[in-house]
């Protein structure tokens, strides 16, 4: 009986006190002890955290983190994500770099009388499908009209311009955006995890009595993506016209599927004959639709007059890149 009297008692001892204080001590459950906030505390929490999962498209894991590391402020969580991500997406595009970018998209944008199209290149044509990238091409097309429409030239006749990688990720990222499209590049590399390029863009302005055709191949729809359309081959073609015509458009859809598909050089003149030297000519080449005819017995009849054209072609290595390479 003595024995068992002491083992009772022995725990009381070993905490230094009396038994009398010890028997006096209410308990104290260990799950009340805790630091720090919590996010599961609460329906106005979880709102919060859906919130900014639906708003960002990060991880639930990635955005508690992000509101307990912001005292639950929204604006501060969001800022905090794109910032993480975009260390993660400059550490990921430095290891990535040097594979090869042969997929990608051509993104065709029209607004006003200002028409740009630009190529961003990635690993895989899987990754190209995926909306994400779709968005980044979106954000360097949106860049580049902001850039073109900065420009306020006074047109008396249409302009042209290009723009290479580096003077393109230099640019703003467009509306709604803060920093470069460098960053916009980075933040998709982080979450797509592969080497992306933003690779050159082109544009086109035109004042009135001008009129800019444009076609794309391989069209890849998007509901979200608005007026932008993507494909893998892009065309632009300058016409000249005395009045805008009903069928101004379908025209301009056709010499775009012309140079997308016939890949001349340059324009030429309705002087040329065809074959021989001149097979690179525009105006002279076979009509794409009409073999039978030249391009240039087609377009005399529809009263325009093809001033210049650009083609881009996803992937294609251009002259200077095949020399560096070599």
């Amino acid at each position: 009986m003595l024995l068992l009297r002491s083992l009772r008692f022995f725990p009381v001892l070993c905490t230094g006190r009396s038994a009398g204080s010890a028997l006096l001590q209410p308990s104290q459950p260990w799950h009340t002890l805790h630091a720090g906030p919590t996010l599961s505390s609460s329906a106005s929490s979880k709102e919060l955290l859906m919130k900014l999962r639906r708003k960002t498209g990060y991880s639930f894991v990635n955005c508690k983190k992000a509101l307990e590391a912001c005292d639950g402020d929204l604006k501060q969580a969001e800022a905090w994500l794109h910032k993480q991500a975009q260390k993660e997406g400059w550490s990921k595009a430095a290891k990535l770099q040097g594979r090869k970018t042969k997929e990608g998209l051509i993104g065709l944008l029209q607004e006003g009388n200002t028409t740009v199209l630009v190529e961003v290149n990635c690993e895989t044509d899987f990754v190209s499908r995926n909306l994400k990238f779709q968005q980044l091409v979106q954000q360097v097309a949106l860049g580049t009209m902001s850039h073109c429409q900065s420009l306020n030239d006074q047109l008396s006749t249409y302009t042209k311009g290009f723009l290479n990688s580096s003077e393109l990720s230099e640019l703003a990222a467009g509306p709604n955006r803060e920093g470069s499209l460098k960053d916009q590049l980075a933040l998709a590399i982080g979450k797509l995890g592969e080497n992306m390029i933003l690779r050159r863009a082109a544009w086109v302005m035109v004042p009135s009595g001008f009129y800019v055709g444009s076609y794309v191949h391989g069209v890849t729809q998007s509901p979200s993506l608005h007026n932008l359309v993507l494909g893998k081959y892009g065309a632009l073609v300058v016409c000249q016209t005395c009045e805008q015509s009903a069928n101004l458009k379908d025209v301009g859809r056709r010499l775009g599927q012309h140079v997308v598909g016939m890949a001349p050089l340059s324009v030429g003149s309705l002087d040329d004959e065809p074959g021989g030297e001149t097979e690179t000519r525009m105006l002279s080449q076979p009509y794409l639709l009409d073999p039978s005819i030249t391009l240039g017995q087609y377009v005399q009849p529809q009263g325009v007059s093809v001033v210049d054209f650009v083609r881009f072609e996803c992937g294609e290595v251009e002259e200077e890149e095949a020399v560096e390479a070599k």
